[in-house]
């Protein structure tokens, strides 16, 4: 037993002698470490200096007035761009669309908002001798899709309110009513 204590002293002993060693090693590392210091402390006296120059610019120079950023204008925008000549709002009824199959109820219904728009604002299609002028547009946004289709292909709604606005060009964007 007393041979075991002594291999466990020695080791004890080696331990503490190879924690001695790793602490020295840091103190080399410090000596490289002040090298680095002297370095950052001129680069933080640099920092100062350009920060101290920026200051005294600020002060000799008024504030510059905040300007907006140009930002891309919202749909409200775009549409008084537009210069809207008319505006309607209308309840059209879709409730024919039910007639169809089931698998073609919400196709049908956003051709009947199309057809329900074109002759209530007068937008008409082609003619042979009008192939010259641009031809009027009629846009349908993507809330009033989305509200057709809301439900799916087989059940689209029975009624839908839409607000109209033609520009001065003749075309007609079709909203979803403000209050639905």
């Amino acid at each position: 037993m007393k041979e075991k204590d002594e291999n466990e002293e020695q080791k004890n002993e080696e331990e503490q002698k190879d924690l001695a060693e790793t602490i020295e090693e840091p103190e080399a590392e410090e000596e490289i470490s002040e090298k680095e210091v002297t370095k950052e402390e001129e680069g933080e006296e640099k920092v100062e200096e350009a920060v101290e120059a920026e200051e005294a610019e600020a002060e000799e120079m008024p504030a510059p007035v905040e300007e907006e950023e140009a930002k891309p204008p919202s749909k409200e925008e775009k549409i008084e761009e537009e210069e809207i000549v008319e505006e309607r709002i209308y309840t059209i009824p879709l409730s024919k669309a039910l007639i169809m199959p089931a698998n073609k109820r919400a196709p049908r219904a956003m051709r009947m908002v199309r057809s329900f728009i074109t002759k209530h604002m007068k937008l008409e299609a082609r003619k042979e001798g009008e192939e010259e002028e641009e031809p009027k547009k009629l846009v349908i946004s993507n809330e009033v899709n989305e509200r057709v289709w809301s439900r799916g292909i087989e059940k689209p709604p029975r009624k839908i309110r839409v607000r109209a606005a033609k520009d001065k060009e003749g075309n007609v964007t079709v909203y979803l009513a403000e209050g639905d």
